[in-house]
């Protein structure tokens, strides 16, 4: 098994890492990582911009990791992607082992293959998403449990809650979807008494969300005038962050983004790339969110159902069974609660995967041992095999029709072959039917298994000869990838051609300028790595610097230049009316319309 777990890993770590120094990247969290590695306070506190005074919109752990390559290795975009590369090809190595525990090395070999060729997780470990870190954390806390499970160890139970608690830290409540599942498992498959399971996961719970809230808490301490302003809360609360903006607010509606809609289009992270169905299960099985995530989604929901429907009446401890319930109970919560959150973007899918990928090794592994006892599965499997064919073909809607009818019909004669090699029957020299053999079930099996992947293969590899990323989804239209892949240099370009000749005669000053929302600073801290402090935060809405914050900066000549889309925030109309707009053109360049650039100086 070596050798496949090798080049599944190599085949990972290609992908995720083709182009990795000619990479777009999310301008918002490059800048914050430039920030944060610069400075050990920003660091610290996952503060946006180098002066620290406002933090990310989201807890800093993945970004912490991608600050400390900056350290090592400098400011560089392979830099910054190189964690996701690494943590992507990990997961795939960890899948592989929490999967082989369960049901064996080859389910192991088939899982860790179609985790790497997902076109969602080949996308998002190409980015500086913080997702590729949750998901790593989470299949660590998975491996636990399981580890748990087979030697009835408290010890292991509770390491699976300290994952849970990391993943916290960089996805906030996302990583607490798990729970549920490593519940779910444990109290039904643990070799215990059921007093004991219950006492073994609320201890590990504890743990999960002791680790989870740790560092909120410590920093809730710290006096406020030596910490940033916590971004996406109005009283500079944390907990108001991670829970009320990041949290609880997002099922039923969207977030409001003030700078959402302005005519910076230059700046790829002001575009709104979520996927474009509403809430509902739709969104995962149709259209973009379709063609990132949803090719193997129904395969492993029947999977799951087949599976614990045939080892019901095994004993407790069976791992296989507990194995599918972890997955499948994962599955489904993540199905739920990202058909109930109002906005999702496309990576978000990608914590479906190890899921997916598991219950679809399980499946292999089942299926390839199992006789022909009962032909009907046989025929209602080879059946579903096809209809997923066809399901995956109409996914590829926009792709080439040429590489579309190529596709479908190499799966078609996977499926064919898959269906001669179960259904025919060999005879012995004698003459008399001989039954199948394991490895003639086996090659059956691999050849429908191929069916199924050959066309989110393709898609996965549409997305690295395309360079798309993290907000890219498969064989999307051109005009779209033209948006989402704009350099820094350019987006700077896009709010003002000469914009650096203007702010040269500001360099001495501590905020080189303030911008309307960290989204428009945010290339000019990536271009030059000054401060340029940004009003509203992320969304425009976060009431830091308060108008007598900027008055007060203003008239003690620390602050000059202010750059501002036409938005109607108090502040910015406080602005407009005591300072001088500097006509478009001024600086050497013509203006994208919306945007205004103030000269303020002292009284």
């Amino acid at each position: 098994m070596l050798p496949a777990l090798l080049a599944v890993t190599a085949f990972a770590g290609i992908t995720y890492g083709w182009g990795m120094a000619n990479r777009t990247l999310e301008l918002y969290y490059e800048a914050a990582v430039r920030s944060m590695g610069s400075s050990w306070h920003d660091f610290i506190f996952g503060a946006f911009d180098p002066a620290g005074t406002i933090t990310v919109d989201k807890l800093p752990g993945a970004l912490w990791i991608q600050a400390l390559s900056v350290r090592i290795f400098g400011f560089h975009g392979w830099a910054i992607v190189l964690p996701q590369v690494v943590e992507g090809v990990l997961t795939v190595l960890v899948l592989y082992r929490v999967v082989e525990r369960t049901a064996g090395p080859i389910a192991g070999i088939v899982a860790s293959a179609v985790l790497a060729i997902s076109p969602v997780t080949v996308a998002l470990n190409r980015g500086n998403i913080s997702d590729s870190l949750l998901i790593l954390l989470l299949v660590l806390a998975a491996d636990a449990t399981v580890t748990a499970l087979a030697r009835a160890s408290t010890w292991w139970l509770l390491l699976a809650g300290f994952w849970v608690g990391l993943a916290f830290q960089a996805k906030m409540l996302e990583a607490w979807l798990v729970l549920p599942a490593l519940a779910l498992v444990w109290l039904v498959a643990a070799p215990v008494r059921l007093r004991r399971r219950l006492l073994q996961f609320a201890a590990a719970t504890l743990v999960a969300v002791t680790v989870s809230l740790s560092w909120m808490t410590v920093v809730s301490f710290v006096p406020e005038t030596n910490r940033p302003y916590v971004d996406g809360s109005t009283n500079d609360s944390l907990f108001q962050q991670v829970f009320e903006y990041n949290g609880f607010t997002r099922v039923g509606h969207d977030r409001a983004v003030a700078s959402e809609g302005s005519t910076v289009a230059g700046l790829a992270s002001i575009q709104d790339f979520r996927l474009p169905n509403g809430p509902g299960p739709t969104r995962l099985f149709a259209g973009a969110g379709g063609r990132d995530t949803g090719w193997l989604i129904p395969g492993a929901l029947v999977v799951a159902g087949g599976v614990l429907l045939e080892r019901r009446r095994r004993r407790r401890g069976d791992l296989l069974r507990a194995g599918c319930l972890l997955w499948g109970s994962w599955l489904v919560t993540d199905l739920v609660a990202f058909s109930a959150i109002s906005g999702i973007n496309a990576y978000y899918a990608a914590a479906l995967t190890p899921a997916i990928a598991a219950l679809c090794g399980i499946g292999f592994e089942v299926l390839s041992r199992s006789g022909q006892r009962d032909r009907a599965v046989v025929y209602t499997v080879l059946g579903l095999v096809l209809v997923a064919v066809g399901y995956d073909a109409w996914l590829a809607g926009p792709a080439p029709s040429v590489l579309r009818l190529s596709l479908l019909v190499f799966a078609l004669a996977c499926a064919g072959m898959a269906s001669w090699l179960l259904v025919s029957r060999r005879r012995s020299g004698a003459g008399e039917v001989a039954r199948q053999t394991g490895q003639r079930r086996a090659v059956a099996w691999a050849a429908a298994l191929v069916a199924l992947a050959v066309f989110p293969s393709a898609a996965s590899i549409d997305i690295v000869v395309a360079g798309l990323g993290p907000f890219d989804t498969p064989w999307q239209p051109h005009s779209i990838t033209e948006i989402t892949q704009v350099e820094p240099l350019q987006a700077l370009a896009s709010v003002e051609p000469g914009l650096p000749l203007l702010l040269r005669a500001n360099s001495a000053d501590r905020y080189v300028a303030a911008t309307e929302t960290s989204i428009l600073a945010a290339p000019l801290i990536i271009d030059t790595g000054r401060e340029f402090e940004p009003i509203g935060g992320f969304g425009g809405a976060t009431p830091e610097p308060s108008l007598a914050q900027l008055q007060r900066q203003i008239d003690n000549g620390e602050l000059q230049t202010i750059i501002s889309p036409l938005v109607g925030d108090p502040r910015i109309v406080w602005v407009a009316d005591h300072c001088i707009n500097v006509p478009a053109g001024a600086s050497s360049g013509s203006r994208v319309p919306g945007i205004n650039i103030y000269f303020c100086r002292p009284p």
